[in-house]
């Protein structure tokens, strides 16, 4: 198979490409343009309403389910992240106040677990002795040793 290379040469012209916009028109454009992005770029965000009021629930969950009794520390510490995230929504810090938030919920959500795991831990002792009286019971009444 024989391959050739041809070279074409398209005519040149000295005419310019149309212009739709004339030079100073585009500039004027461009920069509005820019404007409104970074007037975009430079509004507050809304206040987290709903990260907010997740954490909230999940703090009144966890005092509904007396986890003062169990895990005090992290109860504490998601009651002072949701007040530092009302601090700063009214500072007008939209993202500090969405990252407290969260993180006042899942301290919530962590000590409500702990405390689950607290009383399915008291629960299962409670049952290991039940199941070593029984053990005894069994081993005094066969008279085994």
């Amino acid at each position: 198979m024989q391959h050739t290379n041809k070279i074409v040469v398209l005519p040149h012209t000295d005419q310019q490409a149309p212009r739709f916009f004339p030079k100073a028109t585009f500039s004027i454009l461009t920069s509005v343009a820019f404007a409104c992005m970074l007037s975009a770029c430079a509004s507050t965000p809304q206040p987290p309403t709903q990260a907010l009021q997740a954490a909230e629930t999940a703090i009144a969950n966890a005092e509904q389910a007396r986890v003062a009794d169990y895990a005090s520390p992290e109860l504490v510490e998601a009651r002072e992240k949701l007040t530092a995230a009302r601090l700063a929504v009214e500072k007008e810090d939209m993202l500090s106040a969405h990252r407290f938030a969260e993180q006042a919920r899942v301290d919530a959500e962590l000590a409500l677990a702990k405390q689950n795991a607290a009383k399915a831990k008291a629960v299962n002792e409670e049952m290991q002795k039940g199941i070593s009286t029984l053990k005894q019971e069994m081993n005094r009444n066969t008279g085994a040793k």
